[in-house]
């Protein structure tokens, strides 16, 4: 299929305006694939990657912007350049006019507009966030950043200079925060309360904070801090910092530790730093084992986590329980399905827009059944998990939490298997993500549902949602429209996960725990 690159040169554009761009041009006819990037280094890997960029996508430079395009034939070409060019031209046309509202353009103008502010949102492309970063620090802002893409050695180099000048820079890829009952990027709204929590895993921030919602207590802080900060070579300098914060925080009283497995030297030094905290302590790292070391304790789960989290708060001894709703009822569940799926199904197949929740299933998969590909690159012939949200997966396209779309094709495509028994997936709410995540991938899991049964199969999909009863979504909302739709819904992600594990489990005759 030919490939088609149209350079903008010196043009740019927020990544918002680029993931619209990109939907609208893969709606026209003829065009198979579409992607609208700055043209970075690291944007033209991806488009390499993808198979999208050409020689004159590979000349672009940082300052261009790529339109790439894969397309049937060049009059769709011609409408998709034209479709460019009535969104740029509206665009600009947006721009603020004595009867709007003045918008600032730089750190400085909008100091100058809030000059009380203590706290910057940063989200522009990584080649670019590094310098904004560093003079908002040197203006002494705490930094929330927003972007991915930067590079490793400058993130150390801004982590450094923040500790230095006793500031905060959570991030880069820090897509969660709550301060002072202000929810930032990704966040959901929830009570506040006296559990404080620091994150290197944005929806695991999420999911922990619902949770500790729905059991009636609350957040006093919830700090993001990147997903790299806890590798050796970051060494947990934002993780050092939040967790000094908390210990200082009157308002907390509980204190939760959430992530991926941290490095070796990085994590000896975590440990140190926990045990000194003066407060209980929770700390959910992928893949740990449950252990108790005096004032504070491992989880396996994020469930488990904010579960520990509200019994210390309230005086308790910390219970996890596998399944919250009836034994009998998920007995039933499973045998039920397995009498209804054909003896081909045998595999799960979980399409995840959080990673930290794709991460989490894909360690319970790995706990109750044999086969499962590791990591959460959809990698392997049996059981496997996919984090959506990852680069090469929304090249130049919405986040799957902003946008169905990747997720709705990947759901029709493991959906069609026919070793396909199980899809698991989960439903993000919250500030900033889509308005109807429910009604955004119902249409195709119905889809494939039916296509299943017309050919003599049952496809069971099982889901969770983190969210809460206040969040712009409405979780109540959600999960009864995903039931009317044919969803199991589970209470958490891990009750979720567990329920597929012991479905597959029946249907490969494996024992269940």
């Amino acid at each position: 299929m030919p490939i088609w690159n149209i350079i903008r040169r010196s043009t740019y554009h927020d990544s918002v305006t680029l993931m619209r761009m990109t939907r609208d041009l893969e709606s026209l006819p003829g065009v198979r694939r579409a992607a609208v990037m700055m043209g970075t280094p690291a944007n033209c890997a991806l488009l390499h990657q993808a198979g999208l960029l050409n020689d004159e996508g590979e000349a672009a430079s940082a300052n261009d912007l790529i339109i790439a395009l894969e397309a049937d034939h060049l009059t769709a070409v011609h409408s998709a350049t034209a479709a460019v060019e009535r969104i740029l031209t509206a665009t600009s046309a947006a721009s603020p006019t004595m009867f709007q509202p003045w918008r600032p353009r730089t750190l400085r103008s909008a100091q100058q507009l809030l000059p009380g502010a203590k706290l910057t949102l940063i989200s522009v492309p990584g080649i670019y966030a590094g310098a904004e970063a560093k003079k908002a620090l040197l203006a002494g802002l705490h930094v929330m950043l927003f972007s991915d893409n930067v590079p490793l050695a400058t993130e150390i180099e801004l982590k450094r200079l923040a500790r230095s000048r006793q500031l905060l820079l959570m991030g880069p890829d820090c897509g969660t925060a709550i301060l002072k009952g202000v929810p930032l990027g990704f966040a959901n709204a929830v009570s506040r309360g006296r559990i404080g929590l620091a994150a290197a895993a944005g929806t695991g921030l999420q999911q922990v904070s619902c949770l500790i919602d729905a059991a009636g207590e609350g957040i006093s802080q919830a700090i993001g801090v990147g997903g790299r900060d806890l590798s050796d070579e970051v060494g947990g300098i934002a993780m050092e910092q939040a967790l000094a914060a908390l210990a200082a925080d009157t308002t907390t009283a509980v204190v939760g530790v959430i992530g991926k497995p941290p490095g070796a030297a990085t994590w000896t030094c975590l440990r140190q730093q926990i045990a000194q905290l003066g407060k209980p302590c929770v700390v959910c790292l992928a893949g740990a084992r449950r252990e108790v070391f005096g004032s504070w304790r491992t989880a396996v789960t994020l469930e488990d986590a904010a579960q520990a989290l509200v019994a210390l708060a309230r005086g308790q001894e910390p219970a996890p329980v596998e399944f919250t709703v009836p034994p009998d009822a998920i007995a039933r569940l499973i045998a039920d399905t397995a009498r209804r799926t054909h003896p081909a199904q045998r595999f799960i197949r979980g399409l995840y827009a959080g990673g930290t929740l794709a991460y989490e299933a894909v360690n319970l998969l790995q706990r109750e059944l044999t086969g499962v590909a590791p990591g959460v690159d959809g990698g392997g012939e049996g059981h496997r998990v996919i984090d959506l949200g990852a680069d090469r997966f929304t090249i130049g396209r919405p986040h799957p939490m902003l946008d169905g779309a990747v997720r709705r094709e990947w759901i029709l495509r493991e959906g069609r298997d026919p070793a396909t028994a199980v899809l698991l997936l989960d439903i993000v709410l919250g500030y900033g993500a889509h308005q109807d995540p429910a009604g955004d991938i119902l249409p195709a899991t119905q889809q494939v549902q039916r296509q299943a049964q017309a050919s003599g199969r049952y496809l069971t999909v099982v889901a969770s949602v983190c969210g809460t009863d206040r969040d712009p979504q409405h979780r109540p909302t959600q999960t009864a429209a995903l039931q009317a739709g044919g969803v199991v819904v589970m209470p958490s992600n891990a009750q979720a996960a567990r329920l597929a594990a012991r479905i597959a489990a029946r249907l490969g005759g494996e024992q269940s725990p």
